[in-house]
């Protein structure tokens, strides 16, 4: 086998079961109500969930708002839409109550050999304090489609989704969701995407506001060809749980998939955890892959949790491994700038800075990183770091 594997900080956890197992359905009364010491439910906080995962019905509805070129078809669909759920299949109770619980699915299309002028937005509002919503998302590229989709993620309450990723043969889809909640959102959101021959996906995640956000970004190659970059920053406060959980599932042979997760944390009880599965299974020869966590951790009562899990069922791969690392400041790196008359505070700045900078160079759209790095300078001066 033509494996690397580099060793990290917080040692590899084998699943209890494979997840080529892990149960999965559209019916949420096939799961039994989570309890919290399940594997899949162990680091999140139950009770603050407010009952998203004990069936709950919606009390409210988010408001969906779309913004793109006339080069992308936006429609509605109704549950019985023969388009919706190809994608992915729940894998836990609240992606299943959140699929049986949705009236209206928005769906962005980008037609077949359609370059996209400019990004789309969709620009999704909780659905107010004490007010608890389900919601459906899909994003269509066809064959050979370019595109860069913005979701938007802001307001208050709690609010459960599925977010579907067709991304079709030849086709290139960079999506870049921003969980920007208010300080009491609550959001678990189930992401799946499907990935055909030779096609591309640049997938980011960047969770800043919220009282508790749960992300699970899925990916699956059903085809030869096809490349997946999952990226991540996550930057959470005083109090903030915020958890992601990714998964690969090599299915077939000669995909490449690149795993880059990285967060901040300060202030008593911030609390974040990266899950990070990739499955090769037995028919995905020539696999590449690799996943990396960092966490910096800013001040005293910040935990980080970090768990690379790496599956492998053949040995004719071309590469696979995983890092997984969590600390504070680089004295080093602090002693070089502040030998060269830089004061404490703005060198540990440019510390932070420069831990996200490879995460926010990545972000396609200039706008969206002058306003991403201006919450993250927001939130170093709320500590004065």
């Amino acid at each position: 086998m033509s494996a690397t594997t580099t060793p990290h900080s917080h040692g590899a956890v084998v699943p209890q079961a494979s997840r080529a197992e892990w149960f999965t359905s559209f019916d949420v009364d096939a799961f039994e109500v989570p309890g919290g010491r399940e594997e899949i439910w162990r680091f999140t906080p139950m009770k603050r969930l407010r009952g998203l995962h004990t069936g709950l019905a919606a009390t409210g509805a988010a408001t969906v708002e779309v913004s793109a070129g006339d080069d992308v078809r936006v429609d509605t669909a109704p549950r019985g839409d023969d388009r919706l759920g190809v994608a992915g299949t729940p894998g836990d109770r609240i992606a299943a109550q959140a699929w049986c619980s949705f009236t209206e699915a928005t769906v962005l299309t980008v037609p077949r050999e359609t370059a996209a002028a400019a990004p789309a937005v969709v620009t999704v509002t909780g659905p107010g304090a004490d007010a608890i919503a389900y919601g459906h998302l899909q994003i269509r590229a066809e064959r050979f489609a370019q595109a860069v989709v913005v979701l938007d993620y802001r307001g208050s309450g709690s609010y459960a989704e599925n977010v579907e990723f067709v991304v079709d043969d030849g086709a290139k889809l960079t999506v870049v969701a921003v969980h920007d909640w208010a300080d009491d959102a609550v959001h678990v959101s189930a992401h799946h995407a499907r990935i055909g021959r030779d096609a591309t996906l640049k997938h980011t995640v960047i969770t800043l506001g919220g009282d508790l956000v749960r992300v699970s970004p899925t990916a699956t190659f059903t085809e030869r060809g096809g490349d997946v970059e999952l990226l991540g920053l996550y930057f959470a406060d005083a109090g903030q749980h915020q958890e992601h959980r990714t998964f690969v599932d090599h299915a077939v042979p000669n995909c490449r998939s690149q795993v880059t997760y990285k967060g901040a944390l300060q202030g008593e009880g911030a609390h974040t955890v990266w899950i990070g599965d990739v499955l090769i299974r037995a028919a995905a020869e020539g696999t590449e892959t690799f996943e990396l966590n960092r966490n910096l951790v800013l001040t005293d009562g910040a935990r980080a949790d970090s768990v690379p899990n790496l599956e492998i069922e053949t040995c004719e791969i071309a590469g696979a491994g995983h890092a997984s690392a969590t600390g504070r400041f680089d004295d080093e790196q602090l002693f070089y700038l502040r030998a060269r008359g830089i004061p404490e505070e703005t060198a540990r700045r440019l510390v932070v800075r420069g831990f996200f900078h490879e995460i926010l160079m990545k972000i396609g759209v200039p706008e969206l990183r002058e306003r991403l790095a201006a919450a993250i300078e927001a939130e170093l001066e709320a500590v004065g770091t």
